[in-house]
């Protein structure tokens, strides 16, 4: 029973999609990390959805791509946005780690993170503009659960920068073989379709992905100590951008 409250708790936190609610036990959250992919699955899904529809029906590439670029915003509830904004703030005030992570716990927006955020949709838009063949479609819609899988890895196998918060929460309540095994598992298979739909783009976009996770540990610990939840958030926004501009130009390569 705990599994399928801990199905539920991942879509409850880190989607808009409406699930039963209940009163979360300890017990139930052991499992979370391991549904969390299962969020971009639904992404993913309603990407090739709209994708398809699109195409049946001739809508202009520019509405294409400005729906496909909102569909994990609406979707996630710009969940990982705002982790992704509050990074963006935190480390353009150049100061010292104590005062960056003070400025992640900040509810209030600055400057630069609208800047990077603005900048960051632009360039997404851009390249989801240009993924328009099948096997470009299918690989950029499994990005969304690699991204995810990958974050959920992080989550529980990385240095926490506190020792309070909700992913601070997670790692410590998460049954840690378990959850590790169940995403690794994932990774795996999702690496895998990837690869047997375009050799060529899956591999673009799983070392995409690879390397934007190395950047974001390294990163991480260098700023602010750790990982903290609006770190993970900025990982997965960060990890779909790269792979969606990595998608595109494997369009370009002959």
């Amino acid at each position: 029973m705990s599994v399928i409250k801990s199905f539920f708790i991942a879509f409850s936190i880190y989607s808009k999609i409406p699930v039963p609610q209940f009163a979360w036990k300890e017990e139930d959250m052991r499992y979370t990390l391991c549904f969390f992919p299962w969020v971009g699955a639904v992404i993913g899904l309603c990407f090739l959805l709209w994708n398809r529809f699109a195409g049946v029906y001739g809508i202009p590439s520019t509405a294409r791509a400005a729906v496909g670029a909102v569909l994990p915003l609406a979707i996630s509830g710009g969940f990982h946005a705002d982790g992704f904004m509050d990074t963006m703030d935190a480390l353009h005030s150049y100061r010292d780690r104590e005062r960056k992570l003070e400025i992640l716990k900040d509810s209030h927006i600055g400057a630069f993170a609208v800047i990077c955020f603005v900048m960051y949709e632009l360039i997404y838009l851009g390249a989801v503009s240009m993924i328009t063949e099948k096997e470009q479609i299918l690989v950029l819609a499994a990005g969304f659960f690699l991204s995810r899988t990958l974050s959920g890895i992080g989550v529980v196998s990385l240095r926490c920068a506190k020792t309070n918060g909700m992913l601070y929460q997670f790692a410590s309540e998460a049954h840690r073989r378990v959850v590790l095994t169940a995403l690794y598992l994932q990774l795996v298979l999702c690496v895998g379709l990837m690869l047997a739909v375009s050799v060529k783009t899956g591999a673009l976009a799983c070392a995409a992905a690879g390397l934007t996770y190395a950047y974001y540990r390294q990163k991480s610990y260098q700023e602010f100590g750790g990982i903290t939840g609006d770190l993970a958030g900025y990982f997965v926004t960060l990890c779909e951008g790269v792979m969606a501009v990595l998608v595109a130009a494997a369009g370009l390569i002959g």
